[in-house]
């Protein structure tokens, strides 16, 4: 019993309405995921191709989908579609090559894209390089001076590539397109190929006398210097775009650009995060004690904070807009958040030890707390002396053990 076959339109996932431009959308997306090619093996793949390519073949021809809109698949039964393709059916009349230019051109790297845009302007590449500023030029922004090797137009035979008294000729295997044009068999009929001529690199051109100078490639390198603005805020691993800085473009297109990418050395004391810096200061017992003014190193320089009476250690301090500038806006910048530590002294004097006892006298006496808990623990395990009762008592117990 034959199989029952499915409505094209459902095989293609379209509208019965649908234009030409939606039966082509949807059928070059189902043929290269079915494609065999792309499914070596794989039959139930190779089926679906069939089937899609089939539905297609009938609804992009205006008479063929006319009558299969009046009839359905019994249009083309009995010879009614004519002789040849696959399954009886007839494909002589199908359209593939401006979708299978395509689809073959992503499968194997050739492609109707990759032939026009070999042919037509094509901007330069882009040139990378790494700069290196420290934290504060990273906050105030600097100005730094590249030294770069760039390629410019051969003066010599003004960036044709040929030898000076000749010219480059029209490439003969694409005929100064850029493009050649393969043509395959398939299952389904005639498939054409555009792809970038292999003469002439999709150029057009053949350089049959190259310049002495540039080898024909029509570009000479020179070092040059290159001053960058580093504005200020950036941060670490972020670029700078310099236009027209790159690799010269081919067939008259523009240069490529240079991208600068910043790399910030680590700051001794400071860190940051987005537009904030973090760094931490030290304080005294009696700064933190008695309160008073401490000196805090910032980007912008030492600043005066008054610490409260009774400061304790780790106490975070806000400093407004002591952080980074914003890129976008130089006016408006982050914080620099400050996290103050009390310091304990490593050396002190015969004076200054004494000034501590004393001091830890009148506030608790901490130092001999553990004397004063031993002491009266002595107190309370210290053996009682024994009284007159007492001794009677262990007179008369030992007369009776005998």
């Amino acid at each position: 019993m034959a199989e029952t076959k499915r409505d094209y339109y459902e095989v293609l996932g379209v509208d019965k309405n649908a234009d030409d431009a939606a039966l082509k959308k949807a059928y070059r997306a189902l043929a290269k995921k079915y494609h065999p090619d792309m499914n070596p093996g794989d039959a139930e793949a190779e089926k679906k191709f069939k089937e899609a390519s089939e539905a297609y073949a009938v609804l992009s021809d205006a008479e063929k989908r006319r009558k299969y809109d009046q009839f359905g698949h019994a249009a083309f039964e009995n010879g009614g579609g004519g002789a040849g393709g696959f399954g009886g059916f007839d494909f002589n009349g199908a359209d593939f090559g401006d979708i299978f230019g395509d689809i073959f051109g992503d499968l194997f790297g050739g492609g109707r894209r990759g032939g026009r845009a070999g042919n037509g302007p094509m901007k330069g590449m882009n040139i990378r390089k790494g700069v290196r500023i420290t934290f504060e030029e990273a906050i105030r922004g600097c100005e730094k001076e590249l030294d770069l090797v760039i390629k410019d137009p051969c003066p010599k035979c003004n960036g044709t590539g040929a030898k000076p008294g000749t010219s480059p000729e029209t490439c003969s295997k694409c005929g100064g397109k850029g493009q050649v044009v393969y043509t395959s068999q398939s299952f389904f009929g005639t498939v054409q190929n555009v792809q970038t001529c292999p003469d002439c690199g999709g150029t057009g051109k053949i350089i049959r006398e190259k310049c002495p100078d540039c080898a024909g490639t029509g570009y000479v390198s020179n070092r040059k210097k290159i001053q960058v603005s580093i504005p200020a805020g950036i941060d670490n691993g972020q670029s700078i775009r310099i236009r027209d800085k790159g690799e010269p473009g081919t067939n008259g297109g523009p240069r490529g650009d240079l991208l600068v990418e910043v790399t910030v050395s680590r700051h001794p004391i400071f860190t940051r995060q987005d537009m904030n810096i973090f760094s931490t200061a030290p304080i005294t017992f009696a700064q933190a004690a008695l309160g008073g003014d401490v000196r805090i190193s910032t980007v912008d320089g030492d600043v005066i904070y008054n610490v409260k009476p009774g400061t304790k250690t780790d106490t975070k301090v806000r400093l407004r807009g002591k952080g980074v500038p914003s890129l976008r806006n130089k006016q408006v910048r982050g914080d620099h958040y400050v996290t103050l530590v009390i310091q304990t002294p490593e050396k002190l004097s015969a004076e200054a030890k004494e000034a501590l006892r004393r001091f830890d006298e009148l506030t608790g006496n901490s130092l001999h707390q553990e004397d004063g808990t031993m002491e009266k623990s002595e107190k309370k395990t210290k053996p009682k002396k024994k009284g007159f009762m007492d001794k009677l008592k262990e007179s008369f117990e030992e007369q009776s053990d005998k």
